[in-house]
């Protein structure tokens, strides 16, 4: 079988089990959050923190539950690393220094889980599991919970109720997260992940020394990480390490998790608004966009125009020989079309095409498909905005889902799209500036501004992967990266909070016959072409001086 025949073998099953997925785990998720019971556990965590869970939140103080778990929930990750010596399972590794504790307590809580540390050095598995871990599960309720106020906001009339944001950070966690993680973490032991709470085994080498062979439990970190878009390894080489992703079944086992959320939540969007068929057009344009990016990605790995990747036949430097061109091209897409970050090869050593398209991949506001509940709140803002330019072009107040799109509602939208492209383009303008930069940049000329544009994009975009030429252990580097990681996350957030309360207050209006159906091809085009639209007047200027630049050298 050909390398080329495999590949698409492995995209044929990938959408096979999507497919096979979509409907029951869509329509699932839509009756986690309207089923009026709360189960046993619930009710103890309800009582833990004394939350009404039949009360309900108007967006500010939905909003306010929000950042007031974020904030904490930093404080407690910083502390915890910090304190690593006095934990259990800390192996003599010592306080994590502040910069990085820092860094990583933003990152972990933002879903970025950006790591500038090597974790099996660093990290203890108390850290891991107590601190990371538990922030993995959290982090993706939190995108989950967003985005199904939002679609409140849509499906309720003349009201200022949101729901409760603790009722569903709960159910997110309690009812979808934690039994899939639990079943995969299972069937990723059963394929050979490890899972162990030693630090490590002492081998002989042939030449009569020794090593020590780390190991974690990385099953049920990898489990979650990939299931909540969150992406940090618990080993170094990520999700290119045998420890944590050891063949090609549990290659796209791991891609499958990544997807599976973000694109049922489009079949739970429809069912809750009362027209799946608005599902179907949103998870179209994602589909478009996803396939498209990974043909490009594909194709530039396939074709390489490097003397050295000429003359070794591929561009197999920094992949696995065990995934091969088309594994590492569709874990590389489906990553970054996500906000997860997780690698199966090094991005810094794709070509300049190939590494040009999993960056494009996160400056679409990583919507193809997104990340859990990101990526539906994210394309939904877009369709807003797509709605209101058709509205401007033929001079009528644009509708969207029976709710009237004004200047509160375009305002609100237009800073949840902004807010990610202010911060890539002013932090890495900022930073390559600097006169110090250089020397944390592991490649000079277009490759390593490349490497400054994509750490701030997948900063700002709560992706988490890397250029891994560039070192980002300064303080500057430290600071505004968390800075952006924790913008890029809590900006759109309440945007689209506040978003969704404009949308709830409002009565329904009837369709009419200048209404602008939102359910079929046409609507789908303008949404694609609006995303398009939008990467490429922001972005090209930028992507001009690096990937595009690489790629025709």
């Amino acid at each position: 079988m050909s390398s080329t025949l495999a590949g698409l073998l492995q995209v044929g099953i990938l959408l096979a089990l999507l497919a096979a997925v979509y409907k029951p785990l869509g329509d699932y998720m839509a009756r986690v959050f309207t089923d009026r019971r709360h189960l046993a556990v619930e009710r103890v965590v309800y009582r833990a923190v004394r939350v009404d869970p039949d009360s309900e939140q108007r967006w500010p103080v939905y909003a306010a539950g929000v950042l007031g778990f974020s904030f904490v929930s930093i404080v407690l990750l910083y502390l915890i690393q910090r304190l690593q010596p006095l934990l259990p399972f800390d192996f003599g590794r010592g306080a994590v220094d502040p910069g990085i504790a820092f860094n990583t307590a933003i990152s972990f809580v933002a879903n970025t889980n950006w790591q500038s540390y090597v974790p099996e050095v660093v990290m203890g598995h108390t850290v891991q599991l107590l601190g990371l871990t538990v922030q993995n599960f959290v982090s993706g309720a939190v995108g989950i919970s967003v985005a199904i106020a939002l679609v409140r906001g849509f499906t309720r009339s003349a009201t200022d109720r949101l729901g409760n944001f603790w009722v569903d950070l709960v159910r997110a966690t309690v009812r979808i997260l934690l039994p899939m993680a639990f079943v995969f973490a299972i069937v990723l032991i059963a394929l050979g992940v490890v899972q162990s709470l030693t630090s490590g085994v002492i081998v002989s080498n042939p030449d009569g020394s020794s090593s020590t062979i780390a190991l974690a439990p990385a099953a049920s970190q990898e489990a979650i990480k990939e299931l909540g878009t969150n992406g940090g390894g618990i080993f170094n080489a990520n999700s290119s390490h045998p420890f944590e992703n050891p063949n090609g079944i549990t290659n796209l086992v791991e891609i499958f998790l990544l997807l599976v959320i973000p694109v049922c939540l489009t079949r739970t969007f429809g069912t809750l608004v009362g027209n799946r068929r608005q599902g179907y057009a949103l998870l179209s344009v994602m589909g478009v966009l996803w396939g498209a990016m990974l043909a490009v990605i594909w194709w530039a790995e396939a074709h390489p125009n490097g003397p050295a990747a000429l003359l070794a036949g591929s561009a197999m430097e920094g992949k696995e020989v065990r995934f091969g061109i088309a594994g590492s091209a569709l874990f590389a897409n489906a990553t970054t079309g996500t906000s997860t970050g997780a690698i199966n090869a090094a991005h810094d050593s794709l070509t300049g095409l190939g590494g040009g398209g999993v960056l494009l991949n996160m400056l679409f506001s990583e919507m193809t498909p997104g990340g859990v509940g990101t990526g539906l709140y994210g394309i939904l803002v877009m369709a807003i905005i797509a709605v209101f330019l058709a509205g401007l072009m033929v001079g009528r107040t644009p509708e969207y889902l029976g709710k009237k799109l004004g200047r509160r509602e375009v305002t609100t939208a237009a800073i949840a799209m902004l807010a990610m492209p202010t911060l890539v383009l002013v932090g890495s303008g900022i930073a390559i500036m600097l006169s110090g930069t250089p020397g944390y940049m592991g490649n000079s000329g277009v490759h390593g501004w490349s490497e400054v544009l994509y750490a701030y994009a997948s900063a700002a975009n709560n992706n988490g992967s890397a250029f891994a030429g560039i070192t980002v252990t300064s303080p500057w580097f430290q600071s505004s990266l968390g800075i952006c990681m924790l913008l890029g996350r809590l900006v759109p957030i309440v945007a689209v909070l506040c978003l969704a309360g404009s949308l709830a207050a409002q009565r329904k209006v009837p369709a009419t016959a200048g209404t602008l159906p939102t359910h079929g091809p046409l609507f789908a085009s303008l949404l694609t072409g609006t995303i398009v639209l939008v990467a490429a007047l922001t972005f090209i200027p930028a992507l001009a001086l690096g990937p595009i630049a690489e790629a025709l050298a």
